[in-house]
């Protein structure tokens, strides 16, 4: 067989997720058979009210938590027969994170801030911050390698979030809220950043509340009650990249 026509490995492919708080008559089911397939270099958008199972889908989904049902491949791995010490190597090499509240270091720099997860990962000092700079340039942050967290803006402070995400080359960028923080511009300025970065083959899944977030991703999954309401193809052509390196 052709090795350019045998289909790709999804990246995420989860089937028939469920998830349930307590026990008996006070038992919550937060997911109830939530089943999807991303495949790689997708931009996903998932969405929900609050209740509707979106932030335990996002804890699974980074490894952060495990269903009570139903079976979670990443990149090919299955999760569910990991050990806390392999879901931990999982999470470092396989997951970038992007949080609503950037999660900086405070008096350390963008690009120290950037290399922390190749530290973690066991990567030496020139060849660590050699990764963290080219990370931190493309987030267009390359002149602000030295600057520590308050001598950027908040729109600033998130792309070098995502820069720390991209440094370990994983499988997924998978974002909570990522514009939460965030006012109008530099809202437009980091999903220019996600338009780019799924332009260059990034899989990127992001959850929101925010329909105008969702609406600039080429997919959108909407959760309603701890299922899959709706899985909609959006494709169309970013509209935010001009504004990355304000």
């Amino acid at each position: 067989m052709d090795p350019a026509s045998t289909p790709r490995r999804p990246v995420l492919d989860v089937r028939a997720l469920t998830k349930v708080y307590g026990e008996g008559a006070a038992a919550v089911h937060a997911l109830r058979g939530v089943s999807l397939t991303v495949q790689a270099g997708d931009y996903v958008a998932i969405m929900g009210s609050s209740g509707s199972g979106k932030s335990t889908l996002m804890h699974i989904l980074g490894c952060l938590d495990v269903p009570t049902g139903g079976r979670y491949l990443l990149d090919g791995v299955d999760v569910g027969q990991l050990a806390d010490r392999q879901l931990a190597l999982v999470r470092n090499r396989l997951i970038g994170f992007v949080f609503q509240a950037f999660n900086l270091i405070p008096r350390t720099s963008a690009v120290a801030n950037v290399e922390l997860p190749l530290a973690y990962g066991g990567v030496r000092g020139p060849a660590r911050r050699r990764r963290a700079l080219a990370a931190l340039d493309a987030v267009g942050l390359a002149d602000r390698a030295d600057h520590h967290p308050n001598q950027l803006s908040g729109g600033q402070q998130q792309r070098v979030a995502v820069a720390r995400a991209l440094v370990t080359e994983p499988a997924l960028v998978l974002a909570d809220e990522p514009t939460g923080n965030l006012d109008s511009r530099s809202t437009d300025d980091i999903l220019a950043v996600f338009d780019l970065l799924n332009a260059a083959g990034r899989t990127i899944v992001l959850i929101t509340h925010e329909p105008e977030v969702g609406a600039q991703a080429r997919r959108l999954i909407r959760l309603r009650d701890g299922q899959v309401h709706s899985d909609e193809r959006q494709d169309q052509p970013g509209r935010h990249t001009a504004g990355v390196g304000r």
